[in-house]
């Protein structure tokens, strides 16, 4: 029996800002399945990765005393699963927290909206540069140390980067200013539900149990339902910018809006119920996305270091 690795669930799972991608929980999925993946081709890798991790300056504070009674294996694989979720455990922490590198709004206008509507193109920060920002400090000269927190960024933008809603913006008369990644759209998931925010619902439609059990379980049986070699995804472009705008934001126009069908509600306390196939749909795809990150992570990671 593994050890249960007991985090706190932050009530900002519920109310998931423009900053929190997937959450924390299906950032624990990504970095169990890289580790997985490692672990069968490239366990030299994962000794590496491993090493630097223990230079992260907060190392020593915040992830340490998690690791005591654990096997070495299940040490490693918790640390990915930590440095996956960590920029979004660091959120509001002025040395680290970076709010706008989570996501990239490449807008959306359906067609049929007036002429008048804008939509601007995604401002100069943003995930795709920020991973590029960080690729170049892990692959650089620099100290493990700055590593570590700049592995941390690409373990995470790696899986942002494949949740469809943080690579939209919706800009329609009902939201002329954007959605914001649907952070602005009201729904509730059937008719007797809450109403809660598009964006929300697709972070938490993975997994709500941040327990390492529960994460490891939740990876290992999405692993086993969508093997490398069902993935034609991982055939194509080797890069994040390819995986956000072709892919992520693709499904978000095509799968999260419905190709601008979906109905928002007026306001956050009317959300408008979701068609009643959608959930099954969403969740099917949250799954394939969330393993197609796994499996990218562990591929960058063992080209990075091999």
């Amino acid at each position: 029996m593994f050890r249960k690795l007991l985090i706190v669930a932050s009530a900002a799972l519920l109310a998931a800002g423009p900053g929190l991608a997937w959450n924390r929980a299906g950032h624990m999925v990504t970095g169990a399945i890289a580790y997985d993946e490692l672990q069968r081709a490239a366990p030299s890798t994962i000794t590496r990765v491993v090493a630097i991790l223990r230079r992260h300056p907060q190392y020593e504070s915040r992830w340490k005393l998690q690791l005591v009674g654990m096997s070495e294996e299940d040490q490693a694989r918790v640390l990915f699963m930590l440095a996956a979720r960590w920029p979004d455990d660091v959120r509001g922490d002025k040395s680290f927290d970076h709010p706008l590198w989570h996501y990239i709004d490449y807008p959306y206008k359906p067609p049929g909206q007036p002429a008048s509507i804008p939509a601007p193109a995604p401002p100069g920060e943003n995930l795709v540069e920020a991973f590029q920002r960080n690729v170049a400090v892990v692959r650089s000269s620099a100290a493990d140390a700055e590593k570590a927190v700049a592995l941390c960024w690409v373990f995470h933008l790696l899986g942002d980067s494949h949740q469809p809603l943080h690579a939209v913006s919706l800009f329609t008369t009902q939201f002329p200013d954007g959605d914001r990644g649907g952070n602005l759209f009201f729904i509730r998931p059937d008719p007797a539900s809450a109403t809660q925010n598009l964006h929300a619902y697709w972070d938490n439609i993975l997994l709500m149990d941040e327990h390492y059990d529960a994460a490891r379980a939740r990876a290992s049986a999405l692993e086993s339902a969508n093997p490398r070699r069902s993935l034609r995804e991982l055939a194509g472009s080797g890069k994040l910018e390819t995986w956000t705008k072709m892919e992520s934001f693709a499904l978000a126009v095509s799968t999260a809006y419905r190709n601008g069908k979906l109905k928002a509600g007026a306001d956050r306390n009317q959300g408008a119920p979701l068609p009643r196939d959608y959930h099954a749909v969403a969740e099917r795809t949250a799954e394939r996305r969330v393993t197609l990150a796994g499996y990218r992570l562990a591929d960058f990671l063992r080209t990075t270091f091999p």
